[in-house]
This record gives structure tokens, C-alpha cells and sequence, in this order.
């Protein structure tokens, strides 16, 4: 069976995302409590700072979806998330962090992995 190259390119994306992580002191050995996974409200904001939600939820959830050949999401918004929420932090570089979390969105919203919208819905 041959890779997708969108599968490919994402891996690639993601591999790169979590090595920043671990450069800039943002990844963790230690898992968040249970709980805090069990958070309904989009990226766990209310129990999760934004990178915890990458390593934890986001992360291991595209490999899994990789893994399985899966259908990729619909859309991925994380940038400006990210952006946002380390807007005022000074203590580690988050300019290659953003890129490459730019680039795994670009690859989402743009790639034909994607279900495309029925005829019924288009207006």
C-alpha cells in the first residue's frame, strides 16, 4: 500500500511540531489528570494550556488518524489559538512553534482528504 502524501506531509509537520515542543521546554513526561482530558469545551481550554492540548489531545489524535488512513478533519484553526494565547509570553521562541502549527493547518484546510460539502448543503 502506498502513503498518502498528504498523510506523509502531515506526519512530517507533526514530528517537527512535537521536537519544537520538547527545543522550547513545552513538552512534558508527565500526563495532565484524566480529568482534564475529559473537557467538552474546544482545544480542553478550560483544563489545558494550549501546548499541553498539542502533546496530549491534538498530536496523538492526527497519528492516530494517520495510522489508520483515516479522513483527516474538516478544518484546523489552531494558529490563531496559538497565537493568541502565547501572544505575551516571552519565555521561549514561539516563532517557528507558530510556523509550523501555520503549516499544519495549511495542510488541513487545503488538502483533498477532506469530505467534500453534499450538493444538498451548498448555497
Amino acid at each position: 500500500m502506498t502513503a498518502n502524501p498528504i498523510h506523509l506531509e502531515l506526519r512530517d509537520h507533526l514530528q517537527q511540531l512535537e521536537a519544537e515542543l520538547q527545543v522550547q521546554k513545552l513538552w512534558s513526561a508527565t500526563a495532565p489528570d484524566p480529568k482534564a482530558l475529559e473537557s467538552t469545551i474546544p482545544f480542553m481550554f478550560d483544563t489545558l494550556k494550549i501546548h499541553e492540548w498539542l502533546q496530549w489531545v491534538y498530536i496523538p489524535r492526527l497519528h492516530a488518524v494517520i495510522d489508520a488512513n483515516g479522513v483527516l478533519p474538516h478544518q484546523s484553526h489552531v494558529f490563531p489559538l496559538a497565537e493568541h494565547e502565547w501572544e505575551k509570553r516571552t519565555d521561549f521562541d514561539k516563532r517557528h512553534l507558530l510556523r509550523l502549527i501555520n503549516r499544519i493547518d495549511a495542510t488541513l484546510n487545503g488538502c483533498a482528504m477532506t469530505p467534500d460539502t453534499p450538493p444538498e448543503e451548498k448555497h
